[in-house]
């Protein structure tokens, strides 16, 4: 998003991606007996003792050595660059070719797989790069990868507004004989290629090519400013000892009251503190709750400056190719396709959800009613939802043992075979092939095929590395026999440059068994925080939330590694926007199943079995909303009123809140200025809400009853996961609901996936 070609998080990386598809061969689905779930095998108990045994950490033979993910050449950082440089002038040969392509008919019929080819060439070193600046532990190696990264950014920058590519990609598409020779996953590619191309401003004059160029310039810097606001420290709240009396936290509360006696003077709270979480869920006055609730949504006039700065040019930007909006320009390819798709589903789920909020707030209203002693129902503000429904902690729905690391991991693998006939197996790598002796690497294996892939998972806190949970793709699926790479062309003097790209592709290539052709089989990194297993402390105990978390990054894993299709640019999570949350949602899912729960236990008890009495947060329906809202907000802040030069954001997000929301919006209070997925995610935040809406269709109507059927999961698998992005979301949607009317992805498909039942995932609210 994760650039999601690299992972699901924000990325400056060019938006030239060069895709490209054929579908993988695949056998039909067989029958399969499930009566009875499958026992752990010796290596989904080896995942136990990997995970889980402190001195599992791995140490290589000293004999055995490699370079990053077994490139013989990656074994220092300067190697890096070498890469980097080296790949260049190979991309350069073959931009070259693809130029020449109209010189002969054959080139012609080569054009779309040679562009895909391009991509990965690019692409495949830009990921690896992507993944060791967040990663490694060396600064050397850091430093090398920005270096790397930033030499094949400006290249494919380069790409982005080529007209001769344009060209040629035009006349092959003009061209009805070779049209017909493409399947409908390669006319799918090259239809992503020519948007890509027109959202680049690729057939503006010269000089509207720079202003184009200029702008997207402008709009990378900006973005970065805007995050670097996002995650600033707010000023903090000056709160009286006199109001902290009465702390329902009575610990910190009296150290509070203590420091305050002792200091004479007002306290200063910062926003996102422990003591500022506390007086929002404990201080019986309103007040400090108050203060502290618009320090945390304050703003700077810079801050502001800078969001809407940063939606002009977006705006600019989408006029310059000719679309009314930056919405209109980004819904383009995705399900929703237009601004006004997206206000209808968001309509449809207001519609449905703001009864179950409103019942919530009004329990509030009369615990407040009751808290002072009112004579009528009070509103309820903002900075009342925590202290009158504290947020609860997720909860698993039925008693368990404390879950380790390992464990979790054995309950993936048994998972993944009852559903796919796929498992897990731990492998050791190479001295050198991993950047860090916490990294584990895992087999991904089919029962048929073999392996198919490999997880490597990075999944301990550390210093210097990048916070928060991710998947990032560092080698997509690509078939690779028929890449014809003799007809590139070399250049004199070149050619040991040429030889080391080459050799660099050459370690990706595998012949399956049972599979026609050489592939490229996708190769992904999870990234956590989770804390070590320790001698002292023993194996690595995941909290609830820590387990959605893995099963979450593990349905974008299989998403990876199913999605195995003949062209790199719509392999696995290399679709739309809207659509590749669905796999890592519908995971979170088979947490609230029993079944599915048991097979975290070695014995499968049945106990395991019975339900427990878990209630989810009872007003998690009021950060549904909540959600709702700010998705509408992402589409007015990129919608052509922002042009106007009235505009402003603060007031946009006030009437928003004041005509559809809820909860009155606080004066001096600018949140915008914090949602940093107004970036990342511009004009499409509406994409979790929109596929936790179909994922809780799809685990309510296929799954829910029997989430360990083998036929179902190789319905799911066939139906949706190994087409990747090769083929229309809402016709993988509506074969896999046996829903026809959904298939034409139009206004009345927005407005009924929006009437759908968000079903809340284990009491966890969303996330990205």
């Amino acid at each position: 998003m994760l650039a999601r070609s690299a992972r699901r998080a924000l990325s400056s990386k060019p938006t030239f991606r060069f895709r490209g598809c054929l579908l993988a061969r695949h056998d039909p689905p067989r029958s399969f007996a499930t009566h009875h779930p499958i026992p752990a095998s010796v290596d989904d108990k080896n995942l136990i003792h990997v995970f889980d045994n402190p001195q599992s950490t791995f140490r290589a033979s000293p004999f055995a050595v490699t370079g990053l993910f077994g490139h013989p050449t990656l074994t220092q950082p300067a190697s890096l660059i070498s890469l980097a440089d080296a790949t260049v002038v190979r991309a350069q040969l073959l931009t070259n070719r693809i130029l020449r392509a109209r010189e002969s008919r054959d080139e012609m019929l080569k054009v779309v797989k040679n562009l895909d080819r391009l991509s990965d060439m690019l692409c495949g070193v830009i990921d690896l790069a992507e993944l060791v600046r967040n990663a490694h532990p060396d600064r050397l190696w850091v430093d090398a990868a920005n270096t790397a990264y930033e030499t094949l950014c400006e290249f494919m920058n380069v790409l982005n507004t080529h007209v001769g590519l344009y060209e040629v990609l035009k006349a092959v598409l003009s061209d009805p004989s070779i049209v017909k020779t493409l399947s409908p996953e390669a006319y799918q590619t090259a239809l992503i290629f020519w948007r890509d191309f027109e959202k680049s401003g690729i057939d503006l004059s010269p000089a509207d090519r720079n202003k184009f160029v200029s702008l997207s310039s402008d709009i990378l810097v900006l973005g970065r400013q805007f995050l670097e606001g996002a995650n600033a420290p707010r000023a903090p709240a000056k709160i009286k000892p006199s109001e902290l009396a009465g702390l329902k936290d009575k610990g910190m509360g009296v150290r509070l009251q203590l420091q305050a006696q002792f200091t004479q003077r007002d306290l200063l709270v910062y926003p996102g503190s422990v003591q500022a979480q506390m007086i929002m869920r404990s201080a019986p006055e309103e007040e400090p709750r108050r203060k502290v609730y618009v320090a945390a949504n304050s703003s700077t006039p810079e801050q502001i400056e800078v969001l809407e700065t940063l939606l002009r040019k977006r705006a600019e930007l989408a006029r310059l190719v000719g679309r009314e909006s930056f919405a209109h320009m980004t819904l383009d390819d995705k399900m929703a396709k237009t601004p006004d798709n997206v206000y209808n589903f968001l309509d449809a789920l207001m519609k449905h959800t703001k009864p179950f909020a409103r019942r919530a707030l009004h329990t509030l209203s009369q615990r407040k009613q009751a808290h002072h002693g009112l004579p009528t129902l009070p509103i309820i503000q903002a900075w009342d939802r925590d202290f009158y429904c504290p947020p609860e902690p997720p909860a698993p729905p039925i008693p368990l043992p404390p879950l380790t690391l390992g464990t979790v991991f054995m309950g993936l693998s048994r998972l993944f075979q009852h559903l796919y006939g796929i498992s897990l197996r731990p492998a050791s790598p190479l001295s050198g092939e991993v950047w860090h002796n916490d990294v584990h690497k895992l087999e991904v294996v089919d029962e048929d095929r073999g392996i198919i892939g490999w997880i490597y998972a990075d999944l301990f806190a550390r210093r210097g590395k990048a916070s928060g949970a991710a998947h990032y793709t560092v080698r997509c699926s690509r078939r690779t026999d028929d890449d014809d790479e003799q007809g590139d062309g070399t250049v004199e003097g070149m050619e040991l440059r040429i030889r080391e790209s080459a050799e660099f592709e050459a370690v990706k290539r595998h012949r399956l068994p049972n599979q026609e052709g050489v592939f490229q089989l996708p190769l992904v990194v999870l990234l956590c925080e989770f804390p070590r297993p320790s001698v002292m402390k023993g194996p690595t105990i995941l909290e609830w939330h820590e387990v959605l978390t893995l099963f979450h990054e593990m349905g974008h894993a299989m998403h990876s590694m199913i999605g195995r299709t003949e062209y790199q640019n719509v392999a696995g999570t290399r679709c739309a926007t809207d659509f590749v949350e669905l796999p890592s949602i519908l995971m979170e899912h088979f947490l609230n199943s029993p079944r599915v729960l048991s097979l975290f236990d070695l014995e499968d008890s049945q106990a395991a079995r019975q339900m427990g009495n878990h209630h989810s947060d009872p007003c998690h329906s009021i950060d549904t909303y909540s959600q709702i809202l700010l998705a509408a907000v992402d589409q007015v802040y990129h919608s052509s009123a922002v042009l106007r030069p009235s505009f402003d954001s603060t007031n946009e997000l006030a009437m928003l809140h004041d005509t559809r929301g809820l909860i009155p919006h606080v004066p001096a209070t600018s949140f915008q200025t914090q949602f940093g997925h107004l970036f990342g995610y511009g004009a499409t935040y509406y994409s979790y809400l929109f596929d936790r809406a179909i994922a809780s269709r799809v685990w309510q109507n296929i799954f829910s009853s029997n989430p360990l059927n083998r036929e179902t999961g190789e319905r799911y698998k066939h139906e949706v996961l190994r087409w990747g992005g090769g083929r229309d979301p809402w016709q993988m949607v509506s074969s896999l609901l046996q829903a026809p009317r959904l298939e034409a992805g139009d206004v009345e498909a927005m407005r009924e996936v929006g009437m759908w039942k968000i079903e809340d995932e284990v009491g966890q609210p969303g996330r990205h």
